[in-house]
């Protein structure tokens, strides 16, 4: 029943989306709307994405009106421009992005991603060389550099890559349980133990994961969302790995609670969100 409901939910959300596309592509409004749907949908439709967001921000009073969510903006648009081969387009908005938040991280991995687009794959490895500088932990710049070697054709560059990186979340494991056992009451450390174990996947670090997230939901009084997540998608990739053989009723009721709490949590603090996040735990079969 629950599987039916977010399959029905999803497909209510997609149909909205074609509507609120076709809508403002005929000069009917709701262009926003649709981006930030598009968004939270994580939908890819990059031309009229480029389209409507263009129009967006190529009007001052309409950019104004969005603040400073006129920079999540230009972060998709940017997207979309690349999708489409529009490079002149997504330098435009990386620029604007470079010039307002100087530094970032996120703003490095668009411009790595804007050489990847041009074929540039020397000057993309450099961008991402030096984020992992400053975060060698970032994993969407290693799982870029993995994807760089196989568009090159080198596989066996991409298994090196891949078991660097591995390798570095192994020693991360290593480190966060040296911390935790000499200070066993700090959450940070017991979150980021349970974050690199989900990332190693397999079900005996899932398991080992989950317990974590549930020390730190303990720690800070059920009070940490991100804990509170990972306890929710620990249980459901338990739940497909042992394909419904995971019976134990403690865990069951860990992660009924976890759900329970996350629906709470966004009720009060983002009701807007709400609907979203029932969807999403219904999709794993937790509520």
């Amino acid at each position: 029943m629950a599987a039916a409901t977010a399959t029905a939910t999803a497909a209510e959300e997609e149909a909205r989306l074609l509507r609120l596309e076709e809508q403002a592509e005929q000069g009917g409004g709701g262009a926003w709307e649709y981006l930030s749907l598009a968004r939270r949908l994580r939908a890819r439709r990059p031309a009229p994405v480029l389209r409507l967001g263009l129009s967006l921000l190529n009007d001052a009073s309409a950019r104004s009106r969005l603040a400073s969510e006129q920079w999540t903006l230009y972060e998709q648009v940017a997207v979309a421009a690349m999708d489409c081969q529009r490079l002149d387009v997504a330098k435009d908005c990386i620029g604007v992005l470079s010039k307002q938040f100087p530094g970032s991280a996120r703003v490095g991995r668009l411009e790595a991603l804007l050489f990847e687009a041009k074929g540039d794959w020397a000057e993309a490895e450099r961008a991402y060389a030096l984020i992992l500088e400053n975060n060698p932990f970032d994993q969407i710049v290693h799982k870029r550099k993995i994807a760089i070697a196989k568009a090159q054709g080198d596989m066996s560059l991409a298994v090196d890559y891949l078991n660097k990186y591995l390798e570095l979340y192994k020693q991360a494991a290593f480190c966060y349980e040296e911390l935790i056992l000499a200070q066993p009451t700090i959450p940070l450390y017991h979150l980021a133990y349970a974050e690199v174990l989900y990332t190693l996947g397999g079900l005996e670090n899932l398991q080992t994961a989950k317990k974590y997230y549930a020390s730190t939901v303990q720690l800070t009084g059920g009070k940490n969302t991100r804990a509170l997540f990972g306890v929710c998608l620990c249980s459901a990739a338990i739940s497909q790995l042992t394909k419904g053989r995971n019976k134990e009723e403690e865990s069951s009721e860990l992660q009924s609670l976890a759900a329970e709490a996350l629906m709470k949590d966004y009720k009060q603090r983002a009701p807007s969100m709400e609907a979203l996040v029932a969807g999403m735990l219904k999709n794993m079969k937790l509520s």
